[in-house]
């Protein structure tokens, strides 16, 4: 939700963060045009509150005589109030409505769609094979570790299996990137997978892409697609102690995802499917340290990227990509050497106060006084990016080197096709 006296100080930058985005900045000018008449239905309240309670004093000072008048004249004042009130109920719900519609300023991405995003850095060495590459698909197949067919029998399209050393495979990925994420100050929690509409809402994920998410009409509950937003709405409606730094959590949970609108695009495979595992980093911080915060989250995903031996890159995602409450976002796309190309692992975005202020989360600064919180989050491992490890780590005989660090939990090197 967008900070009302930061628009009305700096209209030019929320126009120009509309633009960027695709969206429209005529938003910008009807939001202000409802901020001024909340403001004066406000006052317009307030004067006939005081009037109201002059008015009331004034009754009870008065003859017997001069009562009666003086008390049809307050019912006729006390009806005025409440039709004024009403007047400024009306006002703010306009406000807010507007608010929700614009989303958060964007801060240093640059213009466009999807395409238009900037290729910051390129890491490792695009891997070249003598023989027929593999899909992650077929791999997993012969390899035992993925069981599409089952899947679909029991869940439908774009659900599956993972057996066997597929399973340990994601289980060493995710206690992995725990572990890691310990060793930087971030507390492990396993958080809820549904959650009520209202933190669903204060996310910013009803928006456009409100139609990703699975809604349970009788519960009216939604399944999280991320445990961002269940980390963000931890501490909804809490001043939180930020005296000793940011506060970091990292939530390991199974995300649910429509994927409405994605039909014929990556249903092959684990790329684009319903359910998965993720372990996500979600940080509280100063506004004045978002910044750092976020480079700190991508460097940690460059880390556990290098961790299982993929060549990957990092771009910069372009305003019209990014979602409702990301101000800026960076992602880490792997190589992927069955399709010869770059597909997203990761991403990391800053928040700034966007959600804070939808969730009334806020923390004292150096004054003392109560001011929104800003929020980051970043993905340290989920369940798609065995389609990288697997397919970059192949070999010609149909088996799957074990990147060194994953050994322990998955107790093998190499990874040998099944008879």
């Amino acid at each position: 939700m967008i900070d009302l006296k930061f628009l009305r100080d700096n209209p030019d930058v929320v126009r120009a963060s509309q633009v960027t985005r695709g969206a429209d900045p005529a938003l910008v000018d009807k939001l202000l045009e409802a901020d001024a008449s909340r403001r004066d239905a406000i006052q317009a309240a307030d004067t006939l509150r005081a009037e109201q309670k002059a008015f009331g004093k004034k009754i009870g000072q008065a003859s017997p005589e001069e009562r009666p008048a003086l008390l049809e004249g307050s019912n006729e004042l006390k009806a005025r109030v409440k039709a004024a009130e009403e007047a400024q109920k009306q006002a703010e719900e306009q406000v807010n409505a507007l608010q929700l519609r614009i989303d958060n300023i964007v801060e240093g991405a640059p213009a466009g769609g999807e395409d238009d995003f900037i290729v910051l850095e390129e890491i490792g060495t695009v891997p070249e094979f003598d023989f027929e590459v593999k899909d992650h698909l077929d791999l997993g197949e012969s390899l035992g570790l993925i069981d599409m067919a089952r899947g679909a029998k029991v869940g439908g399209a774009r659900f599956y299996y993972l057996t066997g050393d597929g399973a340990f495979l994601q289980l060493g990925l995710l206690t992995l990137a725990a572990q890691k994420a310990r060793e930087h100050g971030f507390k492990l929690m396993i958080p809820p997978v549904l959650v009520r509409p209202e933190i669903m809402a204060g996310t910013g994920f009803l928006g456009d892409h409100a139609e990703e998410i699975y809604y349970l009409e009788r519960d009216d509950l939604y399944l999280v697609g991320t445990s961002e937003v269940a980390l963000a709405g931890y501490h909804k409606d809490e001043i939180i102690d930020l005296s000793n730094g940011p506060v970091k959590y990292a939530g390991w949970s199974s995300c649910f995802r429509r994927e409405a609108g994605s039909y014929g695009k990556d249903t092959r495979g684990i790329i684009r499917v319903h359910q998965f595992d993720k372990v996500e980093m979600f940080v509280y911080c100063d506004p004045a340290e978002a910044e750092e915060q976020h480079r700190a989250l991508l460097e940690m995903e460059r880390d556990m990227l290098s961790a299982i031996e993929v060549p990957y890159r990092i771009i910069d995602v372009a305003g019209g990509d990014l979602g409702s409450s990301a101000a800026r976002k960076f992602d880490t796309e792997a190589w992927v050497p069955s399709q010869q190309a770059y597909r997203e692992l990761t991403s990391t975005s800053n928040c700034t106060t966007y959600q804070g202020r939808r969730l009334n989360t806020r923390f004292r600064g150096q004054d003392g006084k109560p001011q929104s919180v800003a929020t980051l989050n970043g993905t340290l491992a989920t369940t798609r990016w065995l389609v990288a490890l697997l397919e970059n780590n192949q070999q010609a005989d149909g088996s799957v080197v074990v990147p060194e660090a994953l050994r322990p939990f998955v107790g093998k090197d190499i990874l040998t096709p099944e008879n």
